[in-house]
């Protein structure tokens, strides 16, 4: 039986070619945006298991980011009627898990997130999918295939075809939205990597493969939502060759810019009735930047003014929910069964528009116990490792997000305010055959901004971020000044508050108990935070002295190993340099949420938090400015005598 709500939208004849292929298919599914990708998507799911008789367990779902699996996921929970159990993940934690199980004496948290892709192909070819838990895909389902490069591609093309005699596959894609090449930082590699995946699986699968096309738009329900749409054809056909790709690509930019700047203009975000009309929308707004120095401008300039939203997290970031830990420390017992766990989730603050039954799903998905049990032990280490499923990592929703164009990728929304995109220059060549610039990428960037909106397009006044710039050694943005060795602020980064203690256990004077209760019902997302110099002695050569994490007055964490580091390789002038100096305050910042931590038993029992091993601790975000006095009026009148330090 179709779940009512899928019956109330009928498929169109595209669709329902999709939906109705057979589960040992190959299918290949080229959709332009807003086609409706994602509910055919989950109309397919249900009938590989419905009509086809697959187990849940027997079909892979991949997709390239947390946005789109989120995304996938949600509409899965509530519409999906036979699928229910299907799981959807990232590449990235596909290939953890995998990595985890086929070889669990190795700490994968020590590998970069391309050095395990790599290691998960290896696993691949080695057998490793065969020996797993739920053995060989019947079929494989991947979303957003033309964000495949590098790595991932080459694991997405082993898995593919050390199976291609057993399995099926369902593969979508769009390659006028490809907007990840610059993971390929070889102009000329990037530019072979566009459409190489596309390419593969025709050459592979051959007269074997289904190829299908939605060229529909759902999404947009005005024209101004639908001014981009056409120029998807154009990115289609741009060529693969640098030289002879840029003219037309110029061109397409050029042309969809033209058509942006034609939409009205929103104004400022400096500009009262600009945060007003913010305030008061009643839909969801997307504020969509080039880069993440103008996404934090842009979330400072709303925090600042009260404005309720929520800064776009990274699509590697994983924060596990506060209420986690309190359901690890309300049990001591080895395996948790639905009922007790339903009984326990009374008792916790969980999400508003959460249910506990998918909750419990979700949780099953990394801790499967025997006969229907979630293993305690391995929800611990779920945690500990990062490896909850997306769904319950997740951000707190917000009618308002800023964004980078790629992070928006794959989502939605009633209004989209685009900062105003720069004019691209001629292409300067730094050897014979690099250039400095893609005008393809930047032009799919475009394309892929100005089709999120459902209703309304706007230009948003471009912030003044001129100071703000990107180190590329820590992969962090700062504020600059008028010396090229200026440095007023610092990005804080998801892995910058201590995970190794509990809070109060070290520097902080403060019951560790108290302060968990206190993070637990006072702390809220989008309080403001700032970090406190709790005394001038670096914890070592190469590390900046602790700073306390002081939210509403009170400190509720020290920062990590990580920010002292990569502080001090900030503030060092050269290479072999000391740092005479530290802020004694760091401003700016606004709580992300309060997340659970877990860790080893004895450090709970020895902070007198008992042997469960979890804990909370903050999560910040925001553009950190530096205060190099204690005082502000004497910062005020030193600056005056001083260049930007």
């Amino acid at each position: 039986m179709s779940s009512p709500v899928l019956a109330q939208h009928r498929l169109t004849a595209e669709q329902q070619s999709v939906v109705d292929q057979p589960w040992d298919a190959r299918v290949l599914v080229t959709a332009g945006a807003g086609a409706g990708k994602t509910h055919t998507l989950v109309r397919r799911l249900d009938a590989l298991v419905e009509r086809e008789e697959l187990e849940a367990g027997e079909i892979l779902v991949l997709s390239f980011s947390r946005a789109a699996v989120r995304e996938l996921t949600e509409r899965i929970e509530r519409h999906a009627s036979a699928a229910q159990r299907v799981r959807a993940q990232t590449f990235d934690s596909w290939a953890s898990s995998l990595l985890t199980r086929a070889y669990p004496d190795t700490d994968w948290r020590a590998y970069t997130f391309d050095e395990r892709i790599e290691a998960a192909t290896t696993a691949i070819d080695r057998g490793a999918v065969e020996v797993g838990e739920q053995g060989v895909p019947a079929h494989v389902v991947i979303d957003e295939v033309q964000d495949l490069v590098g790595v991932r591609r080459e694991m997405v093309e082993s898995l593919l075809d050390r199976f291609q005699e057993n399995s099926g596959f369902t593969v979508v894609g769009d390659s006028a939205q490809a907007v990840y090449g610059f993971q390929v930082s070889d102009p000329e590699q990037r530019a072979e990597e566009t459409d190489r995946f596309l390419d593969w699986i025709r050459a592979t699968f051959g007269e074997d493969l289904v190829e299908l096309h939605l060229g529909d738009n759902f999404r947009a329900r005005t024209e101004a939502a639908r001014v981009a749409l056409p120029y998807g054809t154009r990115l289609q056909r741009v060529s693969r060759d640098p030289a002879e790709a840029a003219g037309e690509a110029e061109r397409i930019h050029g042309d969809l810019r033209s058509l942006l700047l034609g939409e009205p203009n929103f104004g400022s975000l400096d500009d009262e009735f600009v945060r007003a009309a913010l305030r008061d929308f009643p839909g969801t707004t997307a504020i969509l930047c080039r880069d993440n120095g103008q996404a934090l401008t842009l979330s400072g300039m709303l925090a600042d003014a009260d404005v309720p939203h929520t800064l776009q997290r990274s699509a590697r970031e994983r924060s596990a929910p506060a209420w986690m830990a309190g359901l690890l420390a309300a049990t001591g017992a080895s395996m948790l069964g639905q009922d007790r766990f339903l009984e326990l989730s009374a008792g916790l603050s969980l999400p508003a528009d959460s249910a506990p039954a998918a909750l419990w799903r979700s949780i099953r998905k990394v801790a499967r116990g025997a006969r229907g049990t979630v293993d305690v032990a391995a929800l611990h280490r779920a945690v500990a490792e990062g490896r909850l499923p997306d769904e319950l990592t997740a951000a707190q929703a917000s009618p308002v997000v800023v964004s980078t164009v790629h992070r928006a990728k794959g989502l939605e929304f009633d209004r989209v305010l685009l900062v105003e995109p720069r004019v691209l220059k001629e292409p300067r060549k730094v050897d014979r055959k690099r250039y400095d610039y893609d005008p393809a990428a930047e032009a799919r960037l475009l394309y892929v901004a100005m089709t999120r909106a459902r209703d309304d397009l706007y230009v948003l006044d471009a912030p003044n971020s001129w100071l703000v710039r990107k180190d590329k050694r820590l992969d962090r943005w700062y504020v600059g000044g008028r010396s090229t060795w200026a440095r007023n602020g610092i990005e804080l980064l998801a892995q910058d508050v201590c995970h190794e203690q509990p809070p109060g256990v070290e520097d902080i004077p403060s019951d560790p108990a108290t302060l968990l209760d206190h993070l637990k019902d006072a702390v809220e997302p989008g309080m403001t935070a700032e970090l406190e110099l709790l005394h001038g002695i670096p914890v070592s050569a190469e590390q900046s002295p602790p700073y306390a994490v002081v939210v509403g007055g009170r400190p509720v964490a020290v920062v990590s190993e990580r920010f002292r580091t990569d502080l001090h390789r900030m503030l060092r002038r050269t290479a072999h340099g000391a740092v005479d100096r530290w802020p004694p305050r760091i401003t700016g910042l606004r709580v992300d949420g309060v997340e659970s931590v877990a860790g080893s038993p004895a450090v709970t029992e020895r902070a007198g938090l008992g042997t469960h091993g979890v804990w909370l601790a903050p999560r910040l975000y925001g553009l950190g400015r530096f205060h190099w006095y204690d005082d502000d009026a004497a910062e005020l009148g030193a600056a005056k005598g001083e260049d930007d330090e």
